[in-house]
């Protein structure tokens, strides 16, 4: 016969213990009962603070990631800052370059403007103050443009000086400007003289050379190179006593009976765009001049008077 099945214990899966309610409640009473024994007798200060120092490693891995993080982010947002501000400052020092170079001109400038005033002062004709426009392209004309004309009682003949002497004439006039023919101009004569011993002679530019010269002047003339030429003023243009050049060239040719003798101008527009324009002295007519008379006859016949028409 078949045996019986015997009865067979099974044992349980989970090996069961205190209830989850019990334990909480264990662990609940345990917390309040540490948290009041340690508010009275502070006897886990020093296991706390164990606890952190061994714990300060972990929190430092823990908290690097953040830490690179706004590291880079601090370094990124310097950089940019520190770019853009060299930029800035780049661009203030260009600025401050240009109106310092600006205020520089200005000096320059105003101080050139109180000498054109002197020469002013010292010359007894009346003067205006001009700017050079543009110079002419052509190297063997020595023109220059400036920005007074007719309109401004500007006419042909007046003297251009500045601070240093004689600089040319006013060849031609327009509405709002006037051409300047310089001294160096193949095309314009001066009169002038010699400062230190009165000697006087007529001074032609020579055109691209840029200079002036003294010609037909015999052999034995009393030049010497360093001498200072000045208007004499006999034309009645340039005021007397302007300096115009100085003489740096004095040659003389046994086979010829005349001086070569160059000067170099003292006033120049290289540098500077303002000039003086010195007008023409007015030449005083007699108060009688329409008074005069006309002369007689060459003849001797006597003027027989006109005749009369008698009304029939």
């Amino acid at each position: 016969m078949p045996r019986a099945l015997e009865h067979q214990h099974h044992t349980g899966f989970f090996v069961r213990g205190p209830s989850p309610t019990a334990r909480l409640f264990f662990f609940a009473v345990l917390s309040l009962v540490l948290i009041a024994t340690d508010a009275r007798l502070n006897y886990l200060v020093e296991v706390r603070q164990g606890f952190i120092a061994l714990l300060h490693p972990l929190q430092i891995i823990a908290n690097a990631p953040l830490n690179i993080a706004e590291d880079i982010g601090e370094y990124l947002h310097t950089q940019t800052t520190v770019v853009e501000e060299n930029i800035q400052l780049r661009t203030q020092a260009l600025e401050h370059a240009a109106e310092l170079q600006r205020f520089k001109a200005l000096a320059v400038e105003n101080e050139r403007l109180r000498s054109l005033l002197g020469a002013a002062q010292l010359s007894s004709q009346p003067a205006r103050l001009a700017e050079i426009l543009h110079m002419s392209r052509d190297p063997f004309s020595h023109k220059v443009v400036v920005n007074l004309g007719s309109r401004q009682n500007i006419t042909p003949g007046q003297a251009v000086i500045d601070e240093a002497g004689v600089v040319g004439q006013v060849t031609r006039v327009f509405p709002f400007s006037s051409e300047v023919t310089l001294i160096t101009d193949k095309n314009l004569s001066i009169p002038v003289q010699v400062e230190r011993n009165g000697l006087r002679a007529i001074a032609f530019g020579q055109g691209r050379s840029a200079t002036v010269e003294l010609p037909s002047l015999p052999a034995n003339v009393d030049i010497r190179v360093g001498d200072t030429l000045i208007t004499s003023g006999i034309d009645g243009i340039y005021p007397a006593g302007l300096a115009v050049a100085e003489v740096i060239q004095v040659d003389t040719d046994a086979d010829s009976p005349f001086a070569h003798i160059i000067g170099k101008p003292l006033a120049g527009i290289e540098h500077h765009r303002q000039l003086l324009l010195v007008s023409i002295p007015q030449v005083d007519r007699p108060a009688d001049s329409n008074t005069l008379k006309t002369p007689a006859p060459a003849n001797n016949k006597k003027a027989t008077p006109p005749k009369r028409h008698v009304n029939n």
